[in-house]
């Protein structure tokens, strides 16, 4: 079970590097204009956002469900690939890749989650940081012809699909999760947690969808530009591996902590947008802003709702979903010298409404 959900994380955030790191500079190369990765780069969140409030009412997340999406988040890189020269095509074909994307994940997190330790879920879980880096690192070293990209992004995914119904056999646990359970699912009764969720991930639409068009707008090659997410994956590795005895405090001022990190993490950017030096330190935040928040959100959100499944779909659609789109549009309308001041604000924001939250401080095994 291990090997299995070891190499899924591997395989599945190389798949996210490929489309996170590379294919906006490929868009961009390809006659797509700063506002036009904005739109494309919200589609695939859009749906990540939609899809929760349809198994809410209809669907429960069980293995074939799971196993189905898996296949149609190939056939989207397939159909990616295929209709990048259509700008509409290219937006469905991306609303049907994010839509899949964001069944996926919540399933093997649930299961993550259910069978592993606090220690242990970071040790698997940091495979994930291993693939996003390795991509990184061998892209930016050896891509040339950015249309090359479309083979990396089916090549990781079909890997995602292969390793993702592998760790399908293993999941024996009994769900009692039903429809009309999740029915009665409610984000109203933790809304400042939610509302501050969405605004991190709103934060991060600057960083996922321009921070190597920003850089190398900055006289900063597209190699160092690669080494600097790569460092920045070290980073997270390093806390992924670490971080079990402090997911066993308290989770909500851990949670708070990453946050107004990672607001300062984007102020570097802003006041030193030439410097790698000061680039290299703001990437070493992302122990914090990633690792560690996603880490500890998760977790407490397992410990919050009795409906698991459902919890992590809503967690990944609202903060990376409609956050996500909120972000990548944003990003593309104000790119430019105030882009990361302005996400360091909204970052800021998160911080406070987090405040407002009724902790209900969830008892953890």
């Amino acid at each position: 079970m291990i090997y299995a959900l070891s190499l899924f994380y591997l395989f599945y955030f190389a798949l996210v590097g490929v489309y996170v790191i590379f294919m906006p500079k490929a868009l961009l190369s390809l006659g797509y204009s700063e506002a036009d990765v904005g739109i494309v780069f919200a589609a695939a969140p859009l749906m990540r956002f939609l899809i929760p409030f349809l198994f809410k009412k209809y669907f429960v997340l069980n293995t074939a469900i799971f196993v189905g999406s898996l296949i149609v988040t190939f056939g989207g890189t397939l159909l990616i690939a295929l209709w990048v020269h259509n700008f509409w095509l290219y937006l469905v074909a991306n609303l049907i890749f994010g839509g899949a994307m964001g069944v996926v994940l919540p399933y093997v997190e649930s299961v993550a989650l259910d069978k592993l330790s606090r220690t242990k879920y970071g040790k698997v879980r940091l495979f994930g940081s291993i693939g996003f880096m390795l991509v990184a690192l061998w892209l930016g070293k050896v891509l040339v012809d950015f249309e090359d990209v479309f083979i990396y992004l089916i090549a990781s995914a079909f890997l995602t699909l292969l390793m993702g119904y592998w760790t399908s056999r293993y999941d024996e646990t009994m769900h009692n999760e039903s429809k009309e359970q999740n029915a009665t699912f409610s984000i109203f009764q933790h809304r400042y947690f939610w509302l501050s969720a969405l605004l991190m991930q709103i934060g991060f639409g600057g960083f996922y969808n321009f921070f190597t068009i920003y850089e190398t707008s900055h006289a900063i090659s597209l190699e160092m530009t690669s080494q600097m997410w790569s460092f920045g994956v070290l980073c997270e590795i390093a806390m992924l591996y670490f971080q079990g005895p402090l997911l066993e405090r308290n989770l909500l001022t851990i949670i708070k902590i990453s946050i107004f990190l990672t607001a300062i993490r984007w102020l570097l950017l802003y006041l030193y947008p030439t410097s790698e030096i000061m680039a290299f330190v703001s990437q070493s935040f992302h122990a914090f802003s990633f690792a560690l928040y996603h880490s500890a959100a998760i977790t407490y959100i397992f410990m919050l709702y009795t409906q698991k499944r459902l919890a992590q779909q809503f967690f990944l659609g609202i903060a990376f979903g409609l956050g996500g789109s909120l972000g990548a549009l944003l990003a593309g309308w104000v790119y430019g010298e105030y882009l990361f001041l302005i996400e360091a604000s909204i970052t800021l924001v998160a911080f406070g409404v987090l405040f407002l939250h009724n902790d209900t401080k969830p008892h953890i095994t």
